[in-house]
Parts: C-alpha cells; sequence; structure tokens
C-alpha cells in the first residue's frame, strides 16, 4: 500500500472552510470574523479557482453566510463543529493507491484547552460530504501540526507533537512510526518550539510551511520588539541543516512576520503570515498590520509567481486563536 499525502499545491477538487456560527464563542468579534471568512471564501471561489464549501452551523449562521454571500457560487453546507478549526478537527485527505481516502484522528482540544461539542465529529462529516472512505486513527492528532511537501516529508514541532498533553509517552520514534502507517511518512523533520503564546502548543502552520519540493520558508522578525525574533532564527538555523525524504537539503525562504501584534488586553497574540492558503489559483495571505502584511504579500509572490496573491485582513478571525489556514481543509483531485 502506498499512502501520500498530496502537497497543498497540488490539484485541489474543493476547499472546506469553517464559518463563524456561534455568538458564545465570538462574542464581540462574531460580525467581523463572519465577514472576513466571508472575503476569504469570496476571493477563494473567484481569483483562488475553487470549489469552495463553507461549513455553517445553524439557521442564523446560514443566513448570515447567505447575506454576505449571495453573489458568489460558494456551497453553504450545514454541519455541526464547535468552532471553525477545520484543519485541525477534520480529516487529513491523503491519496491510497490513486483513490482519496480521509484520514481521521482523534481530537481533545488542543491539549485539553478548549474542548467543544461537535468537534469530534468534524472529520466524518467531511469525508461524508466528500464521498471519500474515512479511515480512523486511534491517536490524537490536529492537521495544523503538521505540514507537507507531497513527496513523503513531514514537517513538524516537537512543541505540539511530542507535548505529554496529546499523546501520552510518544517520542520523535513512536510519533514518526504512526505517521508513516497513516500518512505515508517517509521521514519527519523536527522543530523546537511555535510561536508565543500559541494556544495549539505551536502548530507548524504559524512557523514554516513547503512552498515546493525542498523549498521551505519561515519568518524573519519585523521590528526591534519582534516577540517571536529568537524562535524564527533558531527555526532558520535548524531548516537549513535538514535535508528532505530525497536527501536534499532544504532551501530556507524567509517571509517577514507582522511583528508584535497585541490583542485587545494588550497581550502579545500569535500573528503569522505563515498561515496563508494555497488554493488552486492564488495564494490568500492572512493579513495583521499594513505595512509588514504588503512587505509579505510581494515576498510571496516570488515564491508563487504561477499564482495570484492576495493580501486579506484576519484580525478578527485571530482573536479565535488561528487564521486562514486553520480554518480550511483542502480535498485534492
Amino acid at each position: 500500500m502506498t499512502v501520500t499525502v498530496p502537497a497543498e499545491w497540488a490539484p485541489h477538487r474543493a476547499m472546506w472552510v469553517g464559518f463563524p456560527s456561534h455568538p458564545d464563542v465570538w462574542q464581540d468579534d462574531l460580525e467581523q470574523a463572519q465577514q472576513e471568512v466571508a472575503d476569504l471564501a469570496r476571493a477563494l471561489a473567484g481569483p483562488g479557482g475553487e470549489r469552495v464549501r463553507l461549513m455553517v452551523v445553524g439557521d442564523e449562521a446560514e443566513a448570515a453566510a447567505r447575506a454576505l454571500l449571495s453573489d458568489t457560487e460558494v456551497e453553504i453546507v450545514r454541519g455541526t463543529f464547535g468552532d471553525i478549526w477545520l484543519r485541525d478537527t477534520g480529516p487529513i485527505f491523503v491519496d491510497d493507491n490513486g483513490a482519496a481516502v480521509a484520514a481521521g484522528f482523534l481530537f481533545n482540544g488542543w491539549g485539553g484547552k478548549y474542548e467543544m461539542e461537535g468537534d469530534d465529529i468534524v472529520a466524518e462529516q467531511i469525508a461524508a460530504a466528500s464521498g471519500a472512505p474515512l479511515v480512523r486513527n486511534n491517536f490524537i492528532l490536529e492537521g495544523g501540526s503538521l505540514d507537507h511537501d507531497g513527496l513523503g516529508t513531514i514537517l513538524t514541532t516537537g512543541q505540539c507533537l511530542l507535548n505529554e498533553n496529546r499523546n501520552t509517552g510518544w517520542d520523535e520514534a513512536s510519533a514518526t512510526s504512526a505517521l508513516a502507517e497513516a500518512l505515508g511518512a517517509k521521514k519527519v523533520l523536527w522543530l523546537g518550539d511555535g510561536l508565543l503564546n500559541d494556544h495549539t502548543d505551536g502548530h507548524v502552520d504559524n512557523l514554516a510551511r513547503f512552498v515546493a519540493p525542498g523549498v521551505v520558508a519561515c519568518p524573519m522578525a519585523y521590528g526591534a520588539d519582534d516577540p517571536n525574533t529568537d524562535v524564527y532564527a533558531e527555526t532558520a538555523k535548524l531548516l537549513a541543516s535538514l535535508t528532505d525524504s530525497r536527501g536534499s537539503p532544504l532551501q530556507v525562504a524567509r517571509i517577514p512576520s507582522p511583528g508584535r501584534i497585541l490583542n485587545a488586553d494588550g497581550d502579545v497574540i500569535p500573528a503569522s503570515h505563515m498561515n496563508f492558503l494555497i488554493a488552486n489559483e492564488a495564494i490568500l495571505v492572512p493579513i495583521y498590520a499594513e505595512e509588514s502584511g504588503a512587505f509579505a504579500v510581494e515576498v510571496i509572490k516570488g515564491l508563487f509567481p504561477e499564482r495570484q496573491v492576495i493580501g486579506l485582513p484576519s484580525t478578527a478571525i485571530l482573536t479565535g486563536g488561528g487564521s486562514f489556514h486553520c480554518i480550511s481543509q483542502q480535498e485534492p483531485e
């Protein structure tokens, strides 16, 4: 059996996106978050070249989504979830000898921090709607904790994947074995810590991403007070010392970080341009500050010359703890 996870830049049949649906979760940020997600969905369905399947919960959320997207071909799909982070709660689609299969995993609310009703059944809902068989794996895993090159190399962080609040007793060897069986991993590349104050315990999709075979992008500090300066420097240094599953040394590209971004209480929040989303014909980049965002978009254009690069606001979505990559999951062709 040959199982592979296609790279995100491989063609997609559809892109799943979660729509903010719970006023008690989003509170004062609900309407702005809904607008930001609708703008993302519109860009995905237009210049992104995607079939967008927007998952909503309840009548009010469905009505809001339809009102915001009445002029688009975005599909509204009724479902059940605790919140919109489909990258983590949904399945990871794999190619199993040419057939699409949805790999499902256990989910415990990012180490027990946010356990919400419905999040544990997102994978089976998306698998059923896609028509792909669901293969259940008996260990805890969030999709945002991994990044894939399409050739069997997986990028992750030890802070998250080896955290005792996920799979007790895991070390690099046991984690690698589990990923090899479930996702066809040929080689796992281990980074250290993720961003400051990241409640996911350092998801790699905020820190480092494959942008082509053998090429990994990671942030560079923006501003003298960037709270993640040391993490970025250590990540880039480590990546430059690694090889992929083919034995090829990694090339490291640097994307400017948003710099120091604070919430309403003055706390540092894990804003990252690395949470960009690769669509069939575009790259959607989350923007948190005008100057640093414009800089990041220009750099990312150089990494994806064949795709349109679009920066969109993601400040309200970030109040929930993530951004564009976190709320989506691609369904490969």
